[in-house]
């Protein structure tokens, strides 16, 4: 568990094969959640989607900070972390000192997901909360004091043109 720039977040490094089933089995979620990659930066993005010149320069804009862009996967995206119909991958560069050491730390992507329970609409936000339901079921948790509730704004760049999917923390009047 680790702090973002909108919210709390459970991921794990893309070489953990039983972590994203991990992940599903805590958050009570099916095979078909979309699970994002946390780069450290564009360059980094390149890896594991393709990206048009016109998206790329929204992606410029618009990272670091509070925004998940769906895009096409590449061929290094495993398939666990991938949306299994669209072949789509959910990318963010987060604005938060402690997400960018860990990925810094890491050199390389995590994949994530909002740190939603079963039975919440809202994720978990409190520290004291967090350590109290998750510390028997992770390896590890990181507090940062709270960081919010709001999700990130979830933008799809497959198409020819950007689709707002989500409204969350990010301001989406360039994608409206």
């Amino acid at each position: 568990m680790y702090p973002t720039d909108s919210c709390y977040a459970i991921g794990c490094t893309l070489d953990h094969p039983n972590a994203a089933r991990d992940i599903a089995r805590i958050r009570k979620t099916d095979k078909g959640h979309n699970f994002t990659l946390l780069c450290r930066d564009l360059a980094e993005i390149a890896g594991y989607a393709r990206v048009e010149n016109w998206s790329y320069r929204l992606l410029k804009a618009h990272t670091p900070g509070p925004y998940t862009f769906i895009l096409p996967a590449t061929r290094d995206v495993p398939r666990r972390a991938q949306n299994a119909r669209r072949k789509t991958i959910g990318i963010r560069v987060p604005d938060h000192p402690v997400t960018g050491a860990i990925l810094a730390e890491l050199a390389g992507p995590l994949m994530s997901s909002t740190l939603i329970m079963p039975g919440s609409g809202l994720p978990l936000n409190d520290p004291d909360e967090i350590v109290e339901r998750m510390d028997r079921h992770v390896d590890i948790i990181i507090e940062s004091g709270s960081c919010g509730f709001e999700p990130s704004t979830v933008v799809d760049l497959t198409g020819e043109y950007p689709v707002l999917i989500r409204r969350g923390k990010g301001d989406p009047t360039d994608f409206e």
